[in-house]
């Protein structure tokens, strides 16, 4: 028999044995905590590659501002150049044309060519219609696919200066030279002509513009001036019958911006001032204060039968207001398409400031989408962005390029910037400033009034390494002599070679799977440690 212990005395141990309290062993934590580390950090390394080629795209401004109209470093030369369209040759992608309208001294046109892509320009000579036509002004440019130029423009006449006549003029050589302007059926009183081409038939041309009746001092005396279209399949040399383009209860619309699909579906984008009188029929007698107090409509007009017959989507109803203008030049929204998707903007007060608003027309769907605002500042700082232009890549990227007053609190100097996005406008980067230097926005025609003129529209070509950017510009003038250049900048965007699509779908599908089996193998780590051995 094995002979019990006395009670209340231990059993003796036997060596490498232990009692219930410390027999237990618990197993080592630090290697299996590794393990899961490396895991999930291999993880995270996956996923953060694949993000980073979700769009490597990076854009930055390259170089500093120069001036593109011939008189810009001429201390004598006092022109107030403002108003720039800037456009690419399809068939040779150094060749831009820029045309932009002059104010003052005298009301005229400028039209310059840049065979270097916009590192140099030279002044190109406008033919004049006839010995008494008039005043060119307020000119447009497009060129088609073939390479072709055209330049519209209205002639101004009489002490009124109100447009007698438009006239169309065409290049063959990229812009350098002009052949001489043919009259086109537009008639008197033509105002806002603008000009674009069918991107896929190199003979069609539309013309959109504002037909007006009587006028007064800065301002049509009447509503029911109606937006009319017309088109030419010879490269201008005919014409169809003027169509009108919006709704004819739409009394009050202004500003058309045309651009033309894919497909040859015709657009025109639009404001329609509803009743604002204050602007239409100026009644601020062309002199400076807030702006009118009630809503426009920004509207887009569609064309499928290349402007026969038009139907019109509301852009947004409650666009609120933000400065008081001219009626005959008013600033102009901007469009661009691409493919099937639309886009429009505009400036927006609906935040308490003038802020720049996208809104975009998804392929197939009838309603917009939007706004978004696309400005990067802080809602309601009491700084103006405003007068955007919108360009699109062929790759997709859209660049908005707009004025930007957020370095000056007191709201008078401006900037140029320039945002891009790449996800069809959902978002925008962070804005690239253009302007290696403020300028004031009380310098122009009208300033002695109040509401000085820097031009109804800002140009910008987009490509899919570079942004090149056009702007009317005040720093070399006064408040007294009105000195306006057209000055540019330019974006650079590196675009690196993608990873396969393969690979980023396994980097990052596999990152999830190193993530999610790194919390695996701490949480087993955990409980085995817990465990007896």
């Amino acid at each position: 028999m094995t002979p019990v212990p006395p009670t209340g005395t231990e059993a003796p141990r036997t060596a490498g044995t232990h009692s219930s309290d410390s027999g237990r062993r618990r197993r080592p934590l630090l290697p299996g905590i590794a393990i899961a580390i490396a895991l999930v950090l291999a993880g995270i390394g996956a996923l953060l590659i694949s993000n980073a080629y979700d769009d490597p795209r990076q854009a930055q401004a390259i170089g500093r501002n120069l001036p593109v109209n011939e008189g810009a470093r001429n201390p004598l030369d006092l022109s107030s150049n403002n108003s720039p369209a800037v456009v690419r040759n399809p068939q040779a992608e150094e060749n831009l044309v820029l045309a932009n309208r002059v104010d003052a001294p005298t009301y005229s046109c400028s039209v310059s060519t840049s065979v270097d892509g916009g590192a140099s320009w030279n002044p190109t000579v406008i033919p004049a219609p006839s010995r008494k036509s008039g005043k060119c002004y307020a000119p447009d440019v497009a060129f088609s696919p073939d390479g072709t130029l055209y330049l519209t423009f209205v002639t101004l006449k009489g002490r009124a200066n109100s447009p007698a006549a438009a006239w169309i003029a065409t290049s063959g050589d990229g812009g350098k030279t002009l052949s001489r302007p043919i009259r086109t059926p537009l008639g008197k009183r033509a105002f806002q002509v603008r000009v674009t081409a069918d991107p896929r038939n190199s003979r069609r041309i539309y013309l959109t513009w504002l037909a007006a009746s009587e006028l007064g001092l800065y301002k049509f005396t009447e509503p029911g001036n109606p937006i009319q279209a017309v088109r030419s399949e010879d490269g201008g040399r005919t014409w169809t019958d003027p169509v009108e383009v919006n709704d004819s209860k739409r009394v009050r619309a202004v500003a058309p911006s045309p651009a033309v699909g894919p497909d040859g579906e015709l657009y025109v984008l639009y404001l329609d001032l509803g009743e604002d009188r204050l602007d239409y029929e100026g009644a601020h007698r062309g002199r400076g204060g807030p702006p009118y107090d009630g809503k426009w409509q920004l509207v887009l007009a569609r064309s499928t039968d290349r402007g026969a017959s038009w139907k019109e989507s509301v852009v947004e109803d409650s666009l609120v207001p933000t400065e008081r203008f001219i009626a005959f030049t008013p600033p102009f929204p901007t469009i661009a398409v691409d493919g099937e998707r639309v886009y429009a903007a505009f400036q927006n007060g609906r935040l308490g400031d003038a802020d720049v608003d996208l809104w975009s027309l998804p392929p197939g769907e009838s309603s917009w989408k939007g706004p978004v605002r696309v400005n990067d500042t802080r809602r309601r700082d009491g700084t103006s962005q405003y007068l955007p232009k919108l360009g699109v890549a062929p790759d997709g990227r859209l660049d908005v390029v707009y004025f930007d007053r957020r370095d000056d609190r007191s709201d008078l100097l401006n900037d140029v910037s320039l945002q891009s996005s790449f996800d069809e406008g959902d978002s925008f980067r962070k804005r690239i400033k253009l302007t290696d230097q403020a300028f004031s926005s009380r310098i122009g025609f009208g300033s002695e009034r109040g509401m000085a003129d820097l031009g109804s529209r800002l140009g910008l070509v987009s490509t899919n390494t570079v942004a090149y950017a056009v702007w009317p510009d005040t720093r070399a003038g006064t408040r007294r002599s009105g000195k306006q250049d057209i000055a540019r900048g330019v974006v650079g965007v590196t675009n690196p070679e993608r990873l396969p699509g393969w690979l980023e779908s396994l980097l990052r599908y596999g990152g999830i799977a190193l993530i999610l089996l790194g919390a695996a193998v701490l949480a087993l780590t955990v409980v085995r440690s817990r465990s007896p051995a």
